[in-house]
């Protein structure tokens, strides 16, 4: 956990206190940065991973060795419109070897799943093919789930039905996740968003923490955030099923946290 008003240092130390980018980025690795970029809104109301956060990231990927660094969204809103007000498409623009575009539909592939509610689902290829996957979502309210952290930001590289989820969304996150693994997770809460979430629109609604999190462990990382709404990790659906699963560790006493 790293805290402070400079969004792109705070992310480094936190990267850094995981034992770095070069712990998980080998030279010439392909790597996927996924951040939440679903939302037609622009930074200040928190619906989207804040742009220098995800740019840091990205340069900590190009700085390791990687050949290319992809980061795409299945947004929820018109994309063009996503990607430009997130801002994230502009703080990309213009850096070497990093590839910022649109998702294509006929790029999911279907994947066998064999999970407790989805048996199989389609799976973005560009993501299935990455040498390295690294989740970075925003911390932020959601309507269904309580919370979407880094569990349900798996979503944006899954095609097809996907309101069909929410029928089972904690059991269905929870076969996506285990079958699709994170090699490292990093929750921006440099803002949350506190209420009417996923998509948000109220400035009233935004708590600036200056904060960012990083964990190989998802459901850690997860329960970990879960504190800085006011909530216990028991209190999301989404982190017990992951629990139950043995994808991580939600016993806040087992989890060590290092602030840097």
């Amino acid at each position: 956990m790293a805290e402070g008003s400079d969004y792109p240092a705070i992310t480094r130390r936190a990267i850094s206190a995981v034992g770095g980018m070069k712990r998980f980025v080998k030279v010439g690795d392909v790597v996927v940065v996924k951040p939440n970029m679903g939302w037609d809104r622009p930074v200040e109301l928190a619906a989207n991973t804040h742009p220098l956060v995800v740019r840091a990231v990205v340069e900590e990927c190009l700085a390791a060795g990687a050949k290319k660094v992809k980061v795409f969204d299945y947004t929820c809103n018109d994309a063009r419109r996503c990607y430009a007000n997130s801002g994230i498409e502009r703080a990309l623009k213009g850096i070497k070897r990093v590839e910022c575009k649109q998702i294509e539909p006929e790029r999911f592939k279907k994947v066998q799943l064999n999970g407790q509610f989805l048996k199989e689902w389609e799976l973005y290829d560009e993501a299935l093919a990455a040498d390295v996957y690294i989740n970075l979502p925003i911390a932020k309210h959601h309507g269904l789930s309580r919370l979407t952290l880094g569990l349900k930001n798996i979503m944006g590289i899954m095609g097809g039905n996907r309101g069909f989820m929410h029928r089972n969304l904690d059991t269905a996150l929870a076969d996506v996740n285990a079958h699709f693994k994170s090699h490292l997770t990093i929750i921006d809460a440099t803002r949350i968003l506190t209420a009417h979430g996923p998509q948000g629109g109220n400035p009233g609604d935004v708590r600036v923490l200056n904060t960012i999190i990083a964990s190989t462990d998802i459901v850690a990382a997860d329960a970990f955030a879960t504190t800085l709404f006011g909530l216990k990790p028991g209190d999301i659906p989404v982190t017990v099923a992951a629990y139950k699963r043995g994808l991580g560790e939600m016993n806040l006493d087992r989890i060590k946290v290092v602030r840097v």
